[in-house]
């Protein structure tokens, strides 16, 4: 689980296949084999890296570069990073997962963002809700025909990918959980 707090921007080193290597250095601090970490909002598996030189390596599954974005990073591209939440952590955003959903479109950039989304994610969507961009914990300000729209402070923008992105730009998107098992919940009593 993460919260959605980006902890440090990094940057695409290299792809060899389904081998990515990042570059950063906060979330090396106390990284071991198999560690989680989160890359614009997927859950990526440590399997390799250097702290000292401040790398490290994933493997990427095909599923996860049909689902994401991904497969779109190229070297020098700028991500977000965030390690998972450890249970004395405070809580600042919402629980995420690292499981992406879909990969959305930015319509108008930051500070007042606009993101196209598929269909079937709009249900999901409810003013004052939250909504994981790109591994971001934001909060929706209101749907749309096309996805939502959510108001992006100068902060948010500064330290995380959004400040880099503009219209056009792809992101990975997470709806909340709770929506969705509530859902599941409920579909028995129809």
């Amino acid at each position: 689980m993460f919260t959605g707090i980006v902890e440090e921007l990094g940057r695409v080193e290299s792809r060899d296949g389904g081998r990515l290597r990042f570059g950063c250095t906060h979330v090396l601090d106390d990284v071991e084999m198999g560690a989680s970490i989160a890359v614009n909002g997927c859950c990526l598996t440590v399997v390799d890296w250097d702290a000292e030189a401040g790398w490290w390596e994933a493997d990427v599954t095909q599923e996860s570069f049909d689902r994401t974005q991904l497969g779109d990073l190229q070297p020098g591209d700028v991500i977000n990073l965030e390690r998972p939440v450890r249970l004395e952590d405070r809580l600042g955003g919402h629980l995420v997962q690292g499981h992406v959903d879909a990969v959305g479109t930015i319509l108008e950039p930051v500070p007042d963002l606009h993101i196209q989304v598929p269909g079937e994610l709009h249900k999901y969507l409810v003013e004052k809700g939250s909504v994981t961009v790109d591994g971001i914990s934001l909060t929706v300000v209101k749907p749309t025909d096309e996805g939502f729209t959510v108001a992006v402070i100068p902060h948010t923008a500064e330290v995380t990918t959004l400040g880099h992105k503009g219209a056009g730009g792809r992101v990975n998107i997470e709806v909340d959980v709770m929506a969705k098992y509530a859902e599941k919940l409920l579909e028995g009593h129809k």
